[in-house]
């Protein structure tokens, strides 16, 4: 069973193709490139493909389209699960019945821990106050998605971390990060984003004294453990 799929032995699995929001940043571009040729790296035999919601092509419809009919599984490299999820790639997956979507990439507990480690390598202090950056949604299950990443932050960094976006939802990163300059000491954000962009730039211009980087970066290996939630999503 692959996917919601059941496959009969010797059969081909569903064509994974990885879906990300899209981006006009080269090393955005790069960088997500990197986390699908690490996935497809991963395994060989399958059948891995890149799609995009927006911005960039080909359009997550338009692969499905060229796939005729053969099963697929769409795996959004998203963060967490707003109007993209729910809505657009919902509606794709609808017209294609060989097709079936999976899970956002989070919240999961790996994700905390990568960024518990940027937070490490950046050299948090024991006094830092810590903001979680998310892109923000105005689907208040994707803002949900992101509070529960950052609790689970949180608990590995023994002290609060809430969220705070950048778009769309509330708080505004730049105001959290001007209250958490009020009470003194430093103020580090924890970027909860996959790639290098527009968001990625908006983070570093926040006024925080330290912005740990984006999940991917390009020219540097795909962090393992976001390739296996990739694979994970891809085989629920």
């Amino acid at each position: 069973m692959w996917g919601g799929i059941a496959c009969e032995s010797g059969s081909v699995r569903p064509t994974l193709i990885a879906c990300s929001h899209g981006t006009s940043s080269p090393e955005g571009q790069a960088a997500v490139a990197g986390l699908v040729s690490a996935v497809a790296a991963r395994l060989p035999d399958l059948d891995v493909r890149a799609a995009f919601v927006d911005v960039e092509e080909p359009a997550v419809t338009a692969v499905l389209d060229s796939l005729h009919g053969t099963p697929a599984r769409v795996v959004p490299l998203l963060l967490s699960a707003g109007y993209h999820v729910y809505v657009d790639l919902s509606e794709a997956v609808a017209a294609h019945p060989a097709a079936t979507l999976a899970g956002a990439l989070g919240p999961d507990p790996r994700l905390a821990r990568l960024l518990a480690d940027r937070l490490h390598d950046a050299g948090l202090r024991d006094d830092d106050t810590v903001i979680l950056a998310a892109a923000g949604s105005s689907d208040p299950r994707a803002v949900e998605d992101c509070r529960e990443l950052s609790d689970a932050l949180g608990q590995l960094i023994g002290r609060p971390s809430p969220a705070a976006y950048l778009s769309a939802a509330q708080p505004r990163l730049d105001a959290a990060v001007s209250r958490a300059r009020e009470e003194g000491g430093r103020v580090v954000v924890a970027t909860y984003l996959l790639a290098p962009g527009f968001f990625a730039d908006l983070a570093t211009r926040s006024g925080a004294d330290v912005v740990t980087p984006p999940l991917l970066l390009p020219g540097a290996p795909a962090p393992a453990p976001l390739v296996d939630i990739v694979l994970d999503r891809y085989s629920r």
